[in-house]
């Protein structure tokens, strides 16, 4: 029974004893204000808006607060100090990149066009990481259903995706990125209709035809056209 019970013991605490656990709640406080006070001093941009430096500083800082709190032989002092570096560090990138373009571009990179004039800017959008499923899917949740009723989108360095719409008697026939609509490729044209093509988004009056290559990217799938206008 007392090897059992040993056994519980070992399982909930390792290899420390009961005492340590007010120190833990304690230690754990402490980090926690230090972790508050450390990102009211980056300011609210290091919060809201994470470009890849200040994703890499968060990190640092999340590393730098768990330790102390679990283990006895790290001192709380220690990783004040790794806090102070890492904010001070910050603080001195902010303001480089802050003073040169350049350097700015070389640390965040910059935005790309990813949409123009209803189609994808597809060497643009070969730089990119982004797949297609999510692009369409942050492109719906902005009530968009298809290419045409959009003028612009760029992808920001934090991400995010900023869309500029035609006006609704501007909007004209694109691509659709419905699921159920994009899935319905052909290769064969049967009725005289707009078609987009699924992989650079060009859309053209095509006439029946049993293949059709698109004249911009090679590509023979063709999807049919819509031009609804988009729901606000």
């Amino acid at each position: 029974m007392a090897d059992s019970f040993k056994g519980l013991e070992k399982i909930f605490l390792g290899d420390e004893d009961w005492a340590f656990i007010p120190e833990i709640m304690f230690r754990t406080l402490i980090m926690y204000l230090i972790v508050l006070i450390s990102l009211r001093v980056l300011g609210k941009r290091g919060v809201k808006q994470l470009s890849i430096f200040e994703l890499v500083v968060i990190i640092s800082l999340g590393s730098a607060a768990g330790d102390p709190m679990f283990y006895r032989e790290v001192g709380i002092l220690s990783a004040v100090a790794v806090f102070l570096v890492v904010v001070f560090s910050y603080k001195v990138t902010s303001y480089f990149v802050n003073r040169s373009k350049k350097f700015e571009i070389l640390l965040e990179g910059s935005c790309t066009c990813v949409i123009e004039n209803g189609r994808f800017a597809i060497e643009n959008f070969k730089k990119e990481t982004l797949a297609q499923d999510e692009f369409f899917a942050e492109l719906r949740q902005k009530n968009i259903s298809h290419l045409g009723q959009v003028q612009l989108a760029i992808l920001e360095t934090t991400g995010s995706i900023s869309v500029f719409n035609y006006k609704d008697d501007e909007v004209k026939y694109g691509l659709p990125i419905l699921p159920a609509l994009f899935a319905n490729k052909h290769e064969e044209i049967k009725h005289k209709d707009y078609y987009s093509c699924s992989f650079c988004g060009i859309t053209k009056l095509l006439e029946p035809s049993p293949k059709t290559i698109c004249t911009c990217c090679q590509k023979d799938k063709w999807v049919k056209s819509i031009n609804i206008l988009r729901v606000p």
